[in-house]
């Protein structure tokens, strides 16, 4: 493996380590605090700053979860992840091209926190970019496609061939419930930015990862079943910073090469 090779594969192993401390910190502050939800992704970000060297964490967490988009934004410009050109290649591409969207607004909020440049109670959601309305609707459209797949992944289990088997033999299972919780999650983002941008014109709110699961707070064993999946997602992201088959590009042949 070439030397640049080899950064990216730490690089992105570093996004999953980062993804894996964020949905961990959701799904516990679900469970033990859901009050705190109500300050946004901001609030998950603070939450992890107050632990010992929490700032230093919060730092590798900016840069992780930003090559994590990077990591997805490739999928659908290179297709490294060899999902091919066909309408179902393209429709997993979307899917890729929401996550990264996602995954640099989450870099951002926790930019912004760590050097406090960010204003009271800021979020870092999308409506403090100035989009227009279809522009929104249009990106709900595209976190719907996100959360078919995430349920899609979840029940089929096709995630696994993307997994070493050296992995833990309980990975395909806290995947896929955790694939499952997350649908849920992105469906109600995806509602919320559909809402305001084919309904409202741009009169509404608009959830963020925290705010999905806070509307859930009140209903009973569904919040506590989504907040335990988000939990087993974070730890099963975890487990892909160590087991993940990270692809290398052929420069040859112009072709994913996937990692043993």
């Amino acid at each position: 493996m070439s030397d640049k090779a080899e950064k990216f594969n730490w690089l992105v192993r570093v996004g999953y380590f980062s993804r894996a401390i964020l949905y961990v910190m959701l799904g516990v502050l679900a469970l033990t605090s859901a009050s705190a939800l109500e300050q946004g992704t901001e609030g998950i970000f603070r939450a992890i700053e107050d632990f010992p060297l929490g700032t230093v964490l919060v730092w590798i967490m900016v840069f992780g979860l930003a090559f994590y988009g990077l990591f997805r934004l490739c999928s659908l410009l290179f297709d490294i992840e060899n999902n091919g050109s066909d309408a179902k290649g393209w429709a997993k591409r979307v899917g890729h091209a929401g996550s990264a969207i996602g995954h640099f607004i989450l870099a951002w909020t926790a930019f912004q926190l760590v050097t406090n440049s960010g204003g009271s109670g800021s979020d870092g959601g999308i409506l403090s970019a100035n989009f227009g309305g279809i522009v929104i609707g249009l990106l709900g459209l595209i976190f719907f496609v996100v959360a078919a797949f995430q349920f899609k992944k979840g029940i089929t289990g096709e995630f696994m061939d993307r997994v070493s088997p050296s992995a833990p033999d309980f990975t395909r299972m806290i995947g896929g419930i955790g694939f499952c919780a997350r649908g849920v999650v992105y469906g109600i983002i995806g509602a919320s930015l559909a809402g305001v941008g084919f309904i409202t014109q741009g009169d509404g709110e608009v959830r963020s990862l925290s705010d999905a699961l806070a509307a859930l707070a009140g209903q009973g064993w569904i919040f506590i079943v989504t907040a335990i999946g988000l939990l087993l997602f974070g730890l099963f992201s975890l487990i892909l910073a160590r087991y993940r088959i990270i692809p290398e590009l052929d420069k040859d042949a112009h072709a994913p090469d996937f990692r043993t």
